[in-house]
């Protein structure tokens, strides 16, 4: 199922992110844009570090990390750090928070040998 989770290895540990539909609206009123205008600046070199901030802080709390621990994360793995260093992390919770998350491979994912035949 596409639920927009994603599991990340982040700042100190592997950490769950979901931007649900009450994140995004936060975002939205974070960003003063909306989230597909955000990832547009996101990808297009236009960001701005809240952007990069909000978008981290709000995965954190729809994967299920409590408000002021996500803020906590932030300040310090985010805001103390540069930040060209989180851009990556925001991409790719956005991107699944708009998309959903990369589904499980389908099928097989090697052909048969002729010997297994």
């Amino acid at each position: 199922m596409r639920n927009a989770r994603i599991e990340l290895d982040w700042a100190d540990g592997t950490f769950s992110f979901r931007l649900g539909w009450g994140e995004l609206a936060e975002l939205q009123e974070k960003t003063d844009a909306g989230p597909y205008v955000v990832l547009h600046r996101l990808h297009s070199q236009q960001w701005r570090i809240e952007d990069i901030s909000s978008v981290i802080r709000l995965g954190l709390i729809g994967g299920g990390m409590s408000p002021v621990d996500a803020l906590h994360k932030v300040r310090t793995y985010v805001e103390d750090r540069p930040p060209l260093e989180s851009h990556p992390y925001a991409v790719a919770i956005l991107s699944a928070g708009l998309l959903g998350a990369e589904d499980e491979p389908v099928g097989e994912l090697e052909a048969p040998t002729p010997e297994a035949q």
